[in-house]
């Protein structure tokens, strides 16, 4: 990827000048604001899904089936409750706002039979977010678009049949056509970078970076890409066995702007690996934990003030170009974040000490 130009060179340039002189915030938990809307069936169809079909579409799939819980569509049935989300967190102080596209893909919302939308909701979630930066962006203060590439619901290390380990139900270029089509409406719809993210299985994460490779080499131009995966457990390992040392060396050859860990496990269990992606990386470091570990219902207990203390750490002992938050953060979290970290210096690493 890295002999092709960028295809957006100055907001490049703009992400790579803030990088160098702060710590950068991202956002938190989409999933945890939306959430807070206590929407029900009605609500997650709007009026375009109201009738059981796609109103704006009459030639695609039926719509019968339940959309609650299906996120991703609420960036066109419900477009002012995504805005107000991006909007909490820059207001909260954050730099980076994601996407709401985890499960913007064929296969994920074919759990719905909406694999018809997947352009569309990509296209307009980086719309919504682009547009949310826009008007919260100043001349000392740009903020950016992370377009957001999720894991999809299959993994193609792994079979799903505990009696057939040899089956799979994905196959590594369905995962490739689907990431594809979706990152090519991300950068269609105003994204700053894209990121492949709460990556379980790395065989999953080479077919979007080889996607991306594709893609790029097409537009004959490149984005920056940040790549986040996920420790599932305290064994310190991805699910498809890796540990955090493995995982750099085998998506550093793809030259990203950063990697890091999300989602699984709270800041102060994330810390180890964090410190072994920082102690190797020759780019950016990112991380963004959980509100801590669930508890007995599923919910995150972790207060702002607990993680923030955690993060702060995290900043003053040199470890961190970005951090969030992912499950159970709210703008409360990100705020608390975004001030414990503002008087620490960014990680330096070799590639960014010889720029200096």
């Amino acid at each position: 990827m890295s002999n092709l130009p960028w295809l957006f060179p100055d907001r490049v340039a703009l992400l790579e000048k803030a990088l160098a002189s702060r710590i950068l915030v991202l956002d938190g938990g989409m999933g945890t604001m939306l959430q807070g809307h206590q929407l029900d069936e009605a609500g997650y169809r709007g009026e375009r899904f109201a009738e059981g079909f796609d109103a704006h579409n009459l030639h695609g799939e039926n719509c019968a089936c339940d959309l609650k819980g299906n996120n991703d569509l609420l960036t066109l049935t419900k477009p002012a409750i995504i805005q107000g989300v991006h909007e909490a967190y820059l207001a909260a102080g954050a730099d980076l706002v994601e996407t709401n596209t985890f499960n913007a893909t064929r296969i994920s919302q074919a759990d719905y039979h909406l694999e018809h939308l997947v352009p569309e909701l990509n296209r307009a979630g980086a719309a919504l977010a682009r547009a949310a930066c826009d008007a919260a962006s100043t001349p000392e203060k740009p903020r950016f678009v992370i377009g957001v590439l999720g894991p999809t619901s299959r993994t193609a290390s792994i079979s799903p049949d505990v009696n057939d380990p040899g089956y799979r139900n994905v196959s590594f270029q369905e995962l490739v056509d689907n990431y594809t089509e979706a990152a090519g409406a991300l950068i269609d719809g105003g994204s700053d970078t894209i990121m492949v993210e709460t990556i379980f299985d790395t065989l999953n994460a080479k077919a979007a970076l080889f996607a991306l490779s594709e893609l790029f080499r097409t537009r004959g131009g490149r984005m920056p890409v940040m790549i986040s995966g996920t420790i599932t457990d305290r064994s310190g390992r991805t699910l498809s066995g890796q540990t955090a040392e493995a995982f750099y060396y085998s998506v550093a050859h793809v030259d990203p702007i950063s990697v890091g860990f999300n989602c699984a496990l709270g800041a102060d269990e994330l810390r180890p690996h964090v410190q072994t992606l920082s102690s190797i990386a020759r780019t950016y470091v990112s991380t963004h934990p959980n509100a801590g570990l669930p508890n007995a219902f599923g919910e995150y207990d972790e207060t702002p003030e607990q993680m923030a203390a955690t993060i702060g750490d995290f900043a003053r002992e040199g470890l961190l170009n970005l951090v969030g938050g992912c499950c159970g953060t709210t703008p409360a979290h990100i705020k608390a974040i975004a001030d414990a970290v503002a008087p620490c210096r960014p990680r330096m690493f070799e590639a960014n000490q010889q720029a200096a």
